[in-house]
């Protein structure tokens, strides 16, 4: 599938109305349109990840495919599910894609100590960058669900990202983990 962008600026934005996939206009402020803004955010988000110091080699290379995909997701969003049957098929996110994530999951979160507390953001930089992501991730997921009819994987595919994310921050920061310790500043008291 090839996409070409002959013009950037079309003016057809300027006054609070965008297309969709399937050419219809909405409100900039649509569900679906803060759903796949959101999914933008999380991708330029990873795309900073990326530039960190830290970031273990097999984390980048799943991180940029992973980028690849959060375009089918916001594809996917971009366009309501067909009225008729005989519309065109549209890109949608699967349940193969998915199943990587849990894999990815379960490979890293095999090499990680036992939690007995909260991680704290944070830790080193890639760490760091990666619990951001996380977080963007979570919203991204919350506004995909406000979009009435969205299909249903892309939910599941934001909602195990932001876990592999999670796992992902702890093996950045290896043995050196900032864990809460529940009323902490009470004690110094």
């Amino acid at each position: 599938m090839t996409v070409n962008l002959t013009r950037i600026y079309t003016k057809l934005g300027d006054a609070g109305e965008t297309h969709l996939g399937d050419m219809s206009r909405v409100s900039k402020n649509h569900p679906r349109i803060e759903a796949y803004g959101a999914v933008d955010e999380l991708n330029s988000q990873l795309g900073v990840a990326l530039t960190v110091d830290g970031l273990p080699e097999a984390y980048g290379a799943w991180l940029r495919r992973i980028q690849n995909d959060l375009f089918d997701v916001g594809a996917d969003l971009s366009v309501p599910e067909p009225q008729e049957p005989q519309e065109r098929s549209r890109l949608r996110v699967r349940a193969e894609q998915i199943t990587w994530l849990e894999q990815r999951c379960d490979e890293v979160n095999a090499t990680l100590r036992p939690l007995h507390s909260f991680v704290l953001p944070g830790g080193t930089s890639a760490a760091a960058h990666l619990h951001v992501c996380r977080t963007v991730c979570r919203r991204a997921e919350r506004r995909a669900l406000q979009v009435q009819d969205a299909n249903p994987e892309v939910v599941r595919y934001l909602n195990r990202l932001s876990d592999l994310l999670f796992i992902l921050s702890r093996g950045a920061n290896g043995a050196e983990e900032p864990l809460w310790e529940p009323g902490a500043s009470q004690q110094e008291a």
